[in-house]
């Protein structure tokens, strides 16, 4: 459809095809023994390395810029962070019928989980909506979900096999999240020209490192047998609970625009920041909350309603870009010369990195 669409085409496709290729080697070469324990380590590194980018990516200036439309952002906030894991609470008992206990350790995982980044940014884009309040809405999700994703997940969820203590996974926490995001964040003045100028290797950098780590979970889950009772039937009905969850927060998250009375375009921003989930921020933060070997199958819900929510909500922007704009394509937010760039004086800015999100 244009610039955009051809964007986040290149995006969603790179990362698909790359989780299942990981996928796939784990199951036929998974590392064990000392392989294993030297994969851990560079787990473990690639979550540091991961987190600084996040936090050397997200730009202060669009958080701040976001505090004139508070109800907006309250709103995309609720949305994401209150109704998703209350309607997964109360659907709970029923997803056991489903599916096994593990991925319904994934589906509440998934829950508490931060909004997309670029997704949410490009799909606001293509229909017509308030860029400028998408890119502050993503962001300020991002961060939230450093602090809230794991405050969340000791709530809604008995986090088995996560370790000798809670003392102890808050210390990893503290050490391979919360820690290099704040060096990002320190660093990024420093350090944004440069991502900004080699944002291809950014992009490839960020992409292989969440792939790593899926491969290093998988391979986890292969060799503690964990997929050995996990059948097609019940990948699919997964499948089907998850499009069911999708549809309640496009549902939820519609309905909220109409009646506290917001404008289309912020309606728009609303329904994509405030319906979807990062598989960014929730491959590195499962493999901390959770062991090893049980993070390789609580993923595999997300990396599934990834997928599912690029799929669906890309048909929805289509449909509101026709009717918003005529058919006609919006202007590209990375466009410093467009009429509603979000970089323009007294906006918020897009992430330098064109795939700086999902």
């Amino acid at each position: 459809m244009g610039s955009i669409l051809s964007k986040a085409k290149g995006l969603f496709d790179f990362l698909t095809i790359g989780l299942i290729a990981a996928i796939a080697l784990a199951f036929l070469a998974p590392p064990r023994g000392a392989a294993a324990s030297f994969f851990s380590f560079l787990t473990n590194l690639t979550v540091f390395f991961l987190f600084f980018l996040h936090g050397a990516k997200l730009s202060p200036r669009n958080l701040l810029a976001g505090l004139s439309s508070f109800k907006a952002h309250a709103t995309i906030t609720f949305s994401t962070f209150a109704m998703f894991p209350l309607t997964c609470l109360a659907l709970k008992p029923l997803f056991g019928l489903f599916v096994s206990p593990e991925l319904v350790l994934g589906i509440m995982f998934l829950s508490v989980l931060p909004s997309t980044v670029q997704s949410s940014i490009t799909f606001t884009s293509i229909a017509g909506g308030n860029v400028g309040m998408a890119v502050c809405a993503a962001s300020f999700s991002s961060l939230l979900g450093v602090f809230a994703t794991p405050f969340l997940t000791g709530l809604v969820i008995d986090v088995p096999g996560a370790g000798p203590s809670k003392l102890s996974v808050l210390w990893d926490l503290c050490l391979l999240l919360l820690f290099p995001f704040a060096l990002g964040q320190l660093a990024r003045p420093r350090i944004k020209g440069f991502m900004g100028r080699h944002s291809g290797i950014i992009f490839f950098c960020d992409r292989i490192s969440v792939i790593f780590i899926v491969f290093a979970s998988f391979s986890h889950a292969v060799a503690e047998g964990l997929w050995n009772d996990l059948r097609i039937s019940e990948l699919l009905s997964l499948l089907v609970v998850l499009s069911v969850i999708l549809a309640l927060a496009l549902a939820f998250t519609a309905l909220a625009g109409r009646l506290l009375g917001f404008a289309p375009a912020d309606r728009a921003a609303i329904l994509f920041c405030g319906s979807k989930k990062s598989l960014m921020a929730g491959v590195p933060m499962a493999g901390i909350i959770f062991s090893q070997s049980l993070s390789g199958v609580v993923i595999i819900p997300l990396m599934i309603f990834h997928q599912l929510q690029l799929v669906v909500c890309a048909q929805i922007a289509r449909a509101l870009s026709k009717r918003n704009l005529g058919g006609t394509e919006p202007d590209d937010p990375d466009e410093p010369n467009a009429p509603n760039a979000p970089n323009e004086p007294g906006k918020p800015e897009v992430p330098e990195d064109p795939a700086s999100g999902e």
